[in-house]
């Protein structure tokens, strides 16, 4: 799941046509270089622009299949989809730089695996699986929140939500709210149905390819996130020949971190970078 809100935007937003249909877009800043950004499962452009809160240049965020105003074609959920639609908006806009979150991370590596060289600058904050398939409590929190989200049961899914964030932020109202937007946009859109199949699916089908891409790789992690294991991040800083791994405290990584993953983001994909 994308971490953490930012208030819908006013901003004008585009929408591209692409063979399973439109995918909406927009764009901040101006100049080079233009940065991508991907969201996670149930995230959104807004939820995601905080991450680019200090890269200098374009910033293109855009929502994948099902997600705001995108379409939602019948075709399967996969991330072979999701990074073709990434690819897509990322040749559109003529992005240099890309950076993905959670599910977006995992779009950005299967990307990478065909096209290791596509990228200048590649950012993945809170990975959360690569070619082995997910075993764990989270995904049974996530097909469990999938079935809430079929049923329509905002509340229901709102308790997941609020029970994913770190114990220490669940009384703060803002927390609370978020949960409960997150809650409604999840069970009104199609998101219900990826909370149903992305889950299950794995990001890519060989890690080893990651050994291809040589462009500076920033990776950021955090502990006791049980949605985004650690070890996922450390796996991938250990594959590509050139990444940063930062392991950020508990706390969530924008409730608590906040300026300090903008200063990290920033100056690795500013010009001086990192």
């Amino acid at each position: 799941m994308s971490p953490n809100p930012l208030p819908s935007s006013t901003a004008r937003t585009s929408l591209l046509p692409t063979k399973d249909g439109a995918l909406e877009y927009l764009i901040t800043g101006s100049g080079e270089p233009t940065t991508v950004f991907a969201h996670g499962l149930a995230g959104s452009i807004a939820t995601t622009r905080p991450f680019g809160g200090s890269v200098p240049g374009s910033r293109a965020f855009f929502h994948f299949r099902g997600h705001g105003a995108s379409s939602s074609p019948e075709t399967p959920w996969t991330y072979a989809a999701l990074a073709a639609e990434l690819g897509a908006v990322a040749d559109h806009v003529g992005a240099t730089q890309a950076l993905g979150v959670s599910m977006g991370a995992g779009a950005l590596c299967h990307l990478l695996e065909s096209q290791p060289g596509r990228f200048e600058r590649i950012v993945l904050v809170i990975p959360a699986v690569l070619d082995l398939a997910r075993r764990d409590a989270a995904l049974d929190r996530l097909v469990q929140m999938g079935e809430l989200a079929q049923e329509r049961d905002v509340d229901g899914v709102a308790r997941l939500l609020l029970a994913e964030q770190p114990a220490d932020q669940r009384r703060r109202p803002e927390v609370v709210g978020w949960c409960r937007d997150q809650a409604a946009t999840i069970v009104r859109t199609d998101v219900s149905r990826a909370l149903r199949t992305i889950p299950y699916e794995v990001a890519m089908t060989d890690r080893q390819t990651l050994r291809r891409v040589t462009a500076p790789v920033l990776v950021l992690a955090q502990e006791d996130d049980p949605a985004h294991p650690v070890h996922v991040a450390e796996e991938l800083a250990d594959l590509l020949p050139d990444a940063r791994l930062e392991v950020l405290p508990p706390g969530g990584i924008l409730w608590t971190h906040r300026p300090r993953v903008r200063s990290l983001i920033g100056d690795f994909l500013g010009p001086k970078g990192a």
